[in-house]
């Protein structure tokens, strides 16, 4: 697979507590050159990114990140306010706790609410696989099929584990054909990149591979 086609499904990603200005303009500086898929930035930057780039490069955020614990309301009202002010994409995390339950109903109930709070706008579910048995995976890539978002995702890379391709298959193998997957969280490499993309991984977030493709032009 050629390393453009690989950028196109990467959304390229700064979600450091930290994150500045400077950084975020240079991460959007990026995914414009290099053709990525989207940039995946907090909340706060979306209104000053979406207007530095315009039409030329999808802004995405995360709601309920990186816990997932607030109530729906307020996943609700963070989702509406990201596309008030100009996110293409937004990236839920579900209520681990409720899975953990087995309260899989609110779980999908929440999903639903959240997505209709998108105004159309494409979303992604993170379901945090590494805090999850694998009937829970399971019962989760059921929930999300049934949810009406686009993308069942991996990981919000600030838990114990990221992205592993046994749980890429997995999610794969039990979402609808309709669900995307997207797995974040750990990928390293371009090989790493090929091999979640050839499991089923339609996006990778990441920060990683355009660093890599840069440093190869030095």
């Amino acid at each position: 697979m050629e390393i453009k086609e690989i950028l196109s499904k990467v959304d390229h990603t700064l979600l450091a507590q930290g994150a500045t200005w400077e950084q975020i303009k240079a991460i959007c500086d990026d995914g414009m050159k290099y053709g990525t898929a989207s940039v995946c930035i907090p909340a706060s930057y979306v209104r000053q990114a979406k207007d530095y780039v315009g039409d030329r490069l999808a802004i995405c955020t995360v709601i309920g990140f990186p816990n997932g614990y607030s109530t729906t309301a307020v996943k609700c009202f963070e989702t509406a306010d990201a596309v008030a002010n100009g996110a293409d994409e937004i990236d839920m995390v579900i209520n681990i706790g409720f899975v953990k339950d087995g309260k899989f109903d609110l779980v999908l109930e929440e999903i639903k609410e959240i997505k209709k709070a998108c105004g159309g706008k494409l979303l992604k579910v993170i379901i945090e696989t590494c805090l999850l048995t694998q009937e829970e995976k399971i019962e989760m890539c059921r929930v999300v099929s049934e949810s009406g978002a686009e993308y069942i995702k991996t990981s919000t890379g600030f838990s114990t584990a990221g992205a592993t391709r046994d749980d890429v298959a997995l999610m794969r193998r039990y979402s609808a054909d309709h669900v995307k997957v997207k797995a974040a969280g750990g990928i390293a490499s371009i090989d790493d990149a090929r091999d979640f993309i050839a499991l089923g991984a339609d996006r990778l977030g990441t920060s990683r591979i355009v660093k890599i493709v840069k440093d190869g032009e030095k």
